[in-house]
């Protein structure tokens, strides 16, 4: 087997990094959602080179970039796709994002390639799937081939510029189309299974491709099932979700009924408090100290928590994370969790070549 194989050689992880043990380097930067709709139709205005001289010049050098794989297929978009379809590259869609990742290089940014929608799954719904990731060869399958197909067309960048973060939040869902439907943890030997078939797709282009994958319970969780395996873990900055998402439409069924957020503070029947980071961060810590790398790949906060409850809850986050050595990644660059045109209320916004830049909270992340 490749994977068998690749576990042999030398790490790709294998970055000095003075202040922790992390495989990973402390990077930071932004996810980039020019790709994040299934429907390119629909999608986000494009990042500009500008955007990326700015991000540059801040400081940060690290992007992700979560794709929906339907955005780069051609298929009858009228009726819903079929198993047979999801194989039917877009060359010109691909070349976009090809666009995207070179752009991204001349401003020496590493850049995350994430399937935040795959053959499957999506922790979203909004688009209907032919079959479950989880359950069915097919998919497991065709999300194979994707990742062939991308570690393929960057067989020869290095690690150092490129990494293949496989799987957005993973989680079992009873219903895929029910954004609320309950959810339970991946079985660890399920989750193995994907990981070890997507990193042979993606090492037999090159065994020192670097691959991420995302906690378990929508990237909360580590996943000690794989913690052998040459695969770095994704955490997430968003918890607890009453400060991160409050009042999100599709992260809450009741978004008017629920509790101000504090921070620290009595919020509800719980006492928020750095306290509770420490807690929930630990795993993620202790994974570091046993030699796997951590990326926090995704953190912020939507635009209807108070801006100084977020800021002072987002200072603890990152100063957990990068006091272990974690870098993180911002949802997102430009947009409601950004730090331009974030559309907040509470905020005195600077002008910044025609942007809204929130100020305050670009030099939180820059002191990181």
């Amino acid at each position: 087997m490749m994977v068998a194989a690749g576990a042999a050689v030398t790490s790709p992880f294998n970055f000095p990094n003075p202040e922790a043990k992390n495989k990973l380097p402390k990077w930071k930067g932004f996810n980039l959602l020019d790709f994040f709709s299934p429907d390119p139709s629909s999608g986000r205005k494009a990042t500009t080179e500008e955007q990326f001289k700015w991000m540059s010049d801040w400081g940060f050098d690290f992007v992700r970039i979560p794709m929906a794989y339907p955005a780069y297929l051609k298929f009858d978009r009228s009726r819903n796709i079929t198993p047979e379809e999801v194989y039917q590259i877009d060359e010109q869609a691909v070349e976009r994002i090809d666009k995207l990742v070179s752009a991204a290089h001349k401003y020496n940014m590493h850049v995350s390639l994430n399937l935040h929608r795959a053959p499957g799954y999506c922790v979203n719904a909004g688009f209907n799937e032919p079959y479950n990731l989880w359950t069915d060869q097919k998919a497991l399958d065709a999300f194979c081939f994707h990742w062939n197909m991308w570690a393929k067309r960057y067989r020869n960048v290095s690690s150092k510029k490129i990494s293949f973060d496989l799987l957005n939040e993973p989680s079992m869902r009873e219903d895929m189309n029910d954004q609320h439907s309950k959810r339970t943890s991946v079985p660890g030997e399920t989750y193995r299974k994907l990981a070890l078939a997507a990193s042979e797709a993606i090492r037999r282009e090159n065994p020192m491709h670097l691959i991420i994958a995302d906690g378990n319970d929508v990237g909360t969780s580590v996943i000690p099932e794989i913690a052998d395996l040459d695969i770095a873990q994704s955490c997430r900055g968003y918890h607890p979700g009453i400060i991160s998402h409050y009042k999100a439409p599709w992260a809450m069924k009741d978004t008017e009924n629920i509790p101000e957020p504090k921070w620290p503070g009595q919020v509800g029947d719980q006492y928020l408090s750095r306290a509770m980071l420490e807690k929930f961060y630990k795993p993620w810590i202790e994974l570091v100290q046993k030699g796997v790398g951590v990326h926090c790949g995704e953190c912020g906060c939507w635009n209807k928590t108070p801006h100084a409850v977020f800021l002072a809850w987002f200072g603890d986050v990152l100063d957990i994370l990068t006091s272990n050595g974690i870098g993180f990644s911002l949802w997102e660059f430009a947009g409601d969790f950004g730090v331009l045109d974030s559309r907040r209320e509470d905020v005195r916004y600077e002008d910044w070549h025609g942007h809204k830049l929130d100020r305050k909270l670009l030099t939180l992340l820059m002191k990181y």
